[in-house]
């Protein structure tokens, strides 16, 4: 069944055509991903979608007796209202308040937001987006329509809405970054390109496919009619004599090629590595600690960035990521320790939250009236990248703000493009060591593309915090885990290796409090089998005498089979659909050595207890 329709939609913001004429469509039960470089019109179109926005031309049609509820980007709320009033708005009638409530309730605990009797506008802004998702979740609705619902989630949040996404039943519509969350909930992707729409049957690994399969064939299109074209202009220039009706057509068809359009391109984001000599002193971090009130963050905290250090930090929103980055920065004091800075050491902060307050000092302070160019030149009028000096306006070319958008007023810009422009400015100052705070939040996925590319060969050091789990893979080497009471633990590799080994230390812990409890039950029956005159002789079956032989030979295949795969990974860098199958195989992989191990364990216990008894 059809829920909704948008024909023929154009929509035109200030000078720019966000969409021309574009056709849209969903049926039940499809959960659809829109993607698209900011500022194309990915929010607008979801906008409309929702009836919260109208369209310049063109008509929305919704099945009767059809519900939307919609997450905005950025909430707002009423003055005065609760977090749990908050949730309940627009869900509770008289039969269902009490189910609803407590429902509401474990759904705001599963987000983080425990104080439900706190004012709505007293919480941060990630805070609110996550009341808004609850309150939208809650909804009897057909159809949700999702606006960046991964913003301000941190991993376990992000893997509980990924699963509740997946069971759902009702139609999804959403804008996101997160590529692993794209790839798992989506059934269909919708890419707004240059006022047009294209519709992929498939998730975002089949979309990339699709993509390069649709734009070859718009290239081999128009190698087919510059091939022509310049066959008819040769037989023009020759004197074509217009008398006959056939040389009048074929002048026609000439004039029809010359005047058709090429295909265009997307354009991208380009990034010149732009850094400055780091000396042997970097940022030391001696024995520092924070705790705000009773609530300790981080305590006692030792690490030395080395260069070319890849660095991630991750936990529970609140735990003091954006405090321990902030104290690094050199932006607010440790209460305890201090933070050695090399002489050579130029921070570039990247912060979470775009600063409309007037501060001049501060880097993310954006100024509503201000010049975008400007907004730029106040760093540098130019810049030394690896291709030599290269001017500010330029610059603004290579982050997508071309000719009359570089005068525009910053107020103007979508919240893509905001931070699109921040990212700039901090590259701009040269830095040796960029502190990325949440950066995958806002920035569309061309864009985390090319600056996890830019990071590759970046020379210098790089410090971020991210929810985002394919980022942490693709970019970091470490991670910082905030694991409670103040402490944070460091694991190597990348996202997906930290959970790995997060899930085998759960096993092992699991395994050993198990072992406790097989020891008692071994000492019951020890204790019965003396009272009924002997035990039975501990020996190996048949099956677990050849799995013992042979165990050992296939936890070396499985480890050599890792090493390949990380190498494989590796080379497969840039191609997303293989890197995708690349991780699941290692992750199942791992699960397999994992399973491995634990037998390996249990067979290697019971032949010492042969042996013992022998």
């Amino acid at each position: 069944m059809n829920l909704l329709t948008l024909d023929n939609i154009t929509k035109t913001f200030t000078d720019k055509k966000l969409l021309d004429g574009v056709n849209f469509y969903l049926q039940e039960g499809e959960k659809v991903g829109v993607i698209g470089i900011n500022g194309t019109g990915k929010s607008t179109l979801l906008k409309i979608m929702a009836g919260l926005e109208e369209a310049d031309g063109g008509s929305v049609t919704k099945a009767n007796h059809v519900m939307i509820r919609f997450l905005s980007q950025h909430p707002v709320f009423a003055e005065g209202v609760t977090v749990l009033e908050a949730v309940m708005d627009g869900n509770e009638n008289k039969e269902n308040k009490w189910s609803l409530e407590a429902s509401a309730k474990s759904m705001l605990n599963k987000l983080g937001i425990t104080e439900f009797d706190k004012e709505v506008n007293l919480l941060s802004g990630g805070q609110k987006k996550r009341v808004s998702l609850a309150n939208v979740l809650l909804s009897p609705a057909e159809i949700l329509i999702l606006d960046e619902p991964t913003n301000h989630l941190d991993n376990s949040m992000a893997d509980w809405l990924e699963e509740y996404l997946k069971n759902w039943k009702g139609a999804l519509v959403m804008v996101t970054h997160d590529r692993y969350f794209l790839d798992s909930v989506s059934n269909r992707i919708v890419e707004i390109d240059k006022g047009a729409l294209y519709s992929y049957s498939t998730n975002y690994s089949g979309f990339l496919t699709l993509k390069a399969e649709r734009e070859e064939m718009a290239l081999a299109g128009e190698r087919k009619r510059q091939t022509i074209l310049r066959n008819e202009l040769a037989w023009i220039q020759r004197g074509a004599r217009a008398r006959s009706t056939k040389q009048k057509a074929r002048i026609e068809r000439f004039e029809q090629l010359r005047d058709a359009q090429a295909p265009k391109t997307d354009g991208k984001v380009e990034m010149s590595s732009i850094s400055t000599r780091l000396g042997k002193t970097t940022i030391e971090l001696n024995h520092i600690s924070k705790a705000y009130g009773e609530k300790q963050l981080f305590k006692d905290f030792n690490y030395i960035f080395l260069k070319g250090d890849r660095v991630g930090f991750l936990g529970e929103n609140g735990c003091g990521k954006t405090t321990l980055m902030k104290i690094i920065a050199g932006r607010i004091p440790s209460d305890e320790g201090e933070v050695v800075v090399g002489q050579t050491v130029k921070s570039g902060y990247y912060t979470q939250e775009i600063e409309t307050v007037q501060n001049k000092d501060d880097i993310a302070f954006m100024n509503p009236e201000q010049k975008v160019i400007d907004y730029i030149k106040d760093v540098a009028e130019f810049v030394q990248t690896t291709e030599g000096t290269v001017s500010a306006s330029k610059m603004l070319e290579r982050f997508l703000f071309e000719g009359s958008a570089q005068y525009s007023l910053i107020g103007k810009l979508s919240g893509g493009e905001k931070r699109r422009l921040n990212l700039l400015r901090v590259l701009m100052e040269a830095p040796n060591v960029l502190i990325l705070d949440e950066p995958t939040n806002d920035l569309d996925i061309e864009t985390l593309t090319i600056l996890e590319d830019y990071l590759d060969s970046f020379d210098g050091i790089v410090i971020t915090v991210s929810h985002d789990r394919y980022f942490l893979d693709r970019v970091v080497r470490r991670i910082f885990a905030f694991e409670g009471h103040g402490n944070i633990t460091q694991y190597e590799g990348g996202y997906t290796d930290y959970q790995l080994k997060k899930e085998f230390s759960e096993m092992e812990e699991e395994r050993t409090n198990g072992s406790g409890k097989e020891a008692e039950k071994e000492k019951t029956k020890s204790e019965s089998a003396k009272t009924w005159g002997g035990q039975r002789k501990l020996k190996f079956s048949y099956n677990e005498q050849k799995e013992y032989d042979t165990i050992e030979k296939t936890i070396a295949d499985l480890e050599e089979k890792l090493e390949w795969f990380e190498q494989e990974i590796a080379k497969a860098a840039h191609d997303f659909v293989r890197l995708n199958e690349l991780t699941k195989e290692q992750e199942e992989t791992r699960k397999t050595l994992e399973e491995k191990m634990e037998r390996w364990m249990y067979l290697e216990e019971l032949a010492e207890k042969i042996k013992a008894g022998e």
